[in-house]
């Protein structure tokens, strides 16, 4: 379970303070898909950085599993997201020079568990790219790099999956088709999937929907 007590993250620009959020209060229980929707702007991409580690709140306080994240040091930060969160972005952030088993190992590689290297091949495997394995991203359509991305993204079985408008590169069908693969793997696996997008249609495919503008929940729609 996550939640958030009291959000708030201000930026401070020069002399400009940028409000990204604010007294933002949320709840996502296990094992739910969540859609962040807003406009640009209206702090998505904030809020998902916070939960998933890659930033801290000005105040308030995020608990993940009864940890407080909110307040680790560094270290302990980056061992959180490493065990706990798989981010996929909209551009997909592959190495074009290794093929699509060495991009999904790439975050494990410092480490290098025996099991690396038969892991990366079976979710390959799961989102469709068996027979893809020894491809560069070049070699990949823009569907099948994102695929790749999302395998990358389970590589260290994270209980978060944190999607980024992972449908921003890609044509309405492809998009659809890689929102539904995720949320497959997420409900198979048991994960939290958290999603912003700017796609009603895409959005309606989670769980529950949260509205944000100018850093603040508007509202809340429950889908199942």
């Amino acid at each position: 379970m996550i939640v958030l007590e009291n959000i708030s993250k201000i930026y401070i620009m020069g002399k400009t303070k940028v409000i990204a959020l604010q007294d933002v209060n949320l709840t996502i229980n296990d094992n739910e898909f969540i859609s962040i929707m807003g406009p640009s702007g209206s702090g998505k991409s904030t809020l998902l950085h916070i939960i998933g580690g890659l930033d801290k709140p000005t105040s308030g306080r995020v608990i993940v599993d009864g940890l407080e994240i909110s307040s680790l040091p560094e270290s302990k930060l980056a061992e959180f997201r490493r065990n706990n969160i798989g981010f996929v972005f909209q551009f997909f952030y592959l190495v074009p020079t290794l093929t699509a088993k060495e991009n999904v190992m790439l975050p494990l590689l410092p480490i290098k568990p025996k099991w690396l290297s038969e892991r990366a091949e079976n979710l390959l495997n799961d989102v469709g790219l068996a027979s893809r394995i020894s491809h560069k991203p070049s070699e990949l359509s823009g569907g099948e790099q994102q695929r790749v991305a999302i395998a990358r993204a389970l590589i260290n079985d994270p209980k978060i999956i944190i999607a980024d408008e992972p449908t921003g590169n890609l044509d309405s069908r492809t998009g659809r088709m890689v929102v539904e693969l995720l949320k497959k793997l997420s409900k198979e696996r048991r994960k939290i999937l958290i999603l912003a997008t700017h796609n009603q249609e895409i959005a309606n495919m989670a769980d529950r929907i949260i509205y944000l503008r100018d850093g603040k929940i508007i509202k809340e729609e429950r889908l199942k």
